[in-house]
């Protein structure tokens, strides 16, 4: 694409040479230019313009993970774009519909917007129970709503050099927690609606300082910022105090693009390393000079590689189709379960693989792998956010504990898992004897895990297996099918559900559950004593 070689840090000048606060942020060309053509190329419009019906979802996602290895994170203000539009066109008013809506999923990028989310702050983190902005109504109604003053502090917004965001503010008592946040629309700069020919508002004008620009360890091209929040003028999305329920769809959408993310950056080490065994030539012993492609110790490490990004293709892109069928009002009561549960599970167990498998690819260049041209050392630094942004696998592993509360919830995954066990042929079970016995068993194991009550310690292990248990379904339906169909890959798709379940790491997984589901009292004491230096007695 050519943008990657203008990619730059933001710049930000708080303060002109007249000492008046301006809060100019400055982004590099390359940066501007992956955005805009990701807009030209339906990125997110795609999802919108809904042209391919339920499968509109999969098209735009599998563009997406074409240009992901080289995007610097690009996707990260796409991604809340994406989930701005869901929750306007869901919860919006008419005119948000009408002004809004279309230059979020525009694509001319002199049209378009792009949008933010803020909902980190200081005290709580991820916990926007402890939310400190408050909201207070001004008693008058914008065109887009019901108009309030923000006051607060967002410790951690990323896509500062967008148009609008989506933020959590408080319009009830602190007591309340979580249950008196309400959803606001907020330009960054009024007007908002300006000429296309007049001058760009100042990045003052909607009273939004930025304190800082956060220096991070990798996603060095995004501009993350913490902003003061001193009486802005936001909008009303919604029904005041639902804010967590209306925002849900920001988190939703995001999650899944933090899903592909971390595979389209596994893909681009993977190829690389393939790519790199395919010229480097070796002395090998009595054997002369080969290349690396014809080891096959090199080969073999290569291959487990290329088996963990498959599972993860098809346990994200299962997601992703479920979500497309729910916004086109086409799924099944049953797929709507599936999907609350496969949404932070595809997040969570992405994350946590994929940057091994990257790690995995950069060392099979050898000491070429650890030099930064090549690329391996940014793909692993953004892609560790990954960890972190839309929730860590902790918090992710709660929220499935939460879901899974609705026994209908669970029973609808292992139903699912269930219904594509039964469709394996007699003769493919034969052949896939071990490693079905050892899914079936993950099964069993998962429905006395997340039964309620679930134990204190399982929810963390519980969404790893969740994550090895729907991945192996999902290769196993493809499997399936190509066996049916006598398709040329067939043994190929048989051989990567065999070696995924049994040497991918599942029955280690099912091992932690079993060990999460023991005694958690006293491994907790235990794990007091290996942190904080406290004897079983709880003494220091």
């Amino acid at each position: 694409m050519g943008a990657g070689n203008r990619i730059a840090p933001p710049q930000l000048t708080q303060y002109d040479q007249w000492g008046r606060r301006v809060d100019l942020l400055e982004t590099s060309e390359g940066w501007r230019d992956l955005k805009a053509v990701s807009q030209r190329e339906g990125i997110p419009g795609i999802f919108y313009e809904r042209t391919y019906g339920e499968h509109s979802r999969s098209y735009g996602f599998a563009k997406m993970i074409l240009m992901v290895g080289d995007s610097h994170e690009v996707f990260c203000p796409l991604s809340m774009t994406d989930g701005t539009a869901r929750v306007i066109e869901l919860l919006g008013s008419d005119e948000m519909k009408k002004e809004i809506l279309p230059r979020l999923i525009s694509r001319d990028p002199t049209f378009a917007f792009t949008s933010g989310q803020w909902m980190t702050e200081r005290p709580g983190g991820s916990d926007v129970s402890q939310t400190e902005t408050i909201a207070t109504p001004t008693g008058t109604n914008h065109a887009f709503g019901p108009t309030y003053n923000l006051d607060g502090f967002k410790w951690f917004s990323s896509a500062t050099d967008s148009h609008v965001s989506v933020a959590l503010a408080r319009t009830g008592p602190l007591s309340a927690g979580s249950r008196s946040l309400s959803l606001f629309l907020v330009p960054l700069r009024l007007p908002l609606l300006h000429a296309p020919n007049a001058p760009l508002p100042s990045a003052t004008s909607n009273n939004i300082f930025t304190h800082r620009l956060k220096q991070k360890i990798g996603t060095h091209a995004l501009p993350t910022a913490e902003l003061s929040l001193q009486g802005t003028e936001a909008y009303l999305i919604g029904t005041l105090n639902s804010g967590v329920r209306n925002i849900a769809p920001v988190l939703n959408i995001t999650r899944l693009w933090s899903a592909v993310t971390s595979v389209g950056g596994l893909r681009k080490c993977l190829a690389i390393a393939t790519a790199y065994a395919r010229v480097r030539a070796i002395h090998s012993g009595g054997h002369g000079t080969r290349l690396l492609a014809d080891v096959p110790l090199h080969v073999a490490r290569l291959a487990q590689v290329q088996v963990l990004y498959r599972a993860l293709v098809h346990l994200t892109f299962g997601a992703i189709r479920l979500l497309g069928r729910v916004e086109c009002g086409v799924v099944t009561d049953d797929e709507a379960m599936r999907l609350r549960v496969l949404t932070p599970v595809a997040k969570a167990f992405a994350a946590e693989k994929a940057v091994g498998g990257m790690e995995e690819a950069m060392t099979a260049l050898g000491g070429a792998g650890y030099m930064e041209e090549n690329g391996f050392g940014r793909a692993i630094r953004d892609s560790l956010v990954e960890k972190i942004w839309e929730g860590t696998t902790t918090v992710l592993a709660l929220d499935l504990a939460r879901a899974t509360r609705d026994p209908a919830t669970l029973n609808s995954f292992i139903s699912w898992v269930n219904s594509i066990l039964s469709t394996v042929p007699s003769d493919l079970w034969s052949l896939l004897k071990s490693p079905l016995t050892i899914l079936t068993s993950a099964l069993t194991e998962l429905a006395g895990a997340l039964a309620a009550p679930i134990g204190p310690l399982v929810a963390r292990p519980a969404i790893i297996l969740v994550g090895f248990v729907a991945s192996s379904t999902y290769l196993l339906e493809h499997a399936v099918w190509a066996h049916n169909t006598s398709e040329k890959t067939r043994e190929m798709d048989i051989e990567v559900v065999q070696r995924w379940i049994l040497e991918g790491g599942m029955v280690s997984a099912i091992e932690d559950v079993r060990y999460a589901r023991g005694d958690a009292n006293v491994r907790a004491t235990k794990d007091m004593s290996l942190v904080f230096g406290v004897d079983v007695r709880g003494k220091l």
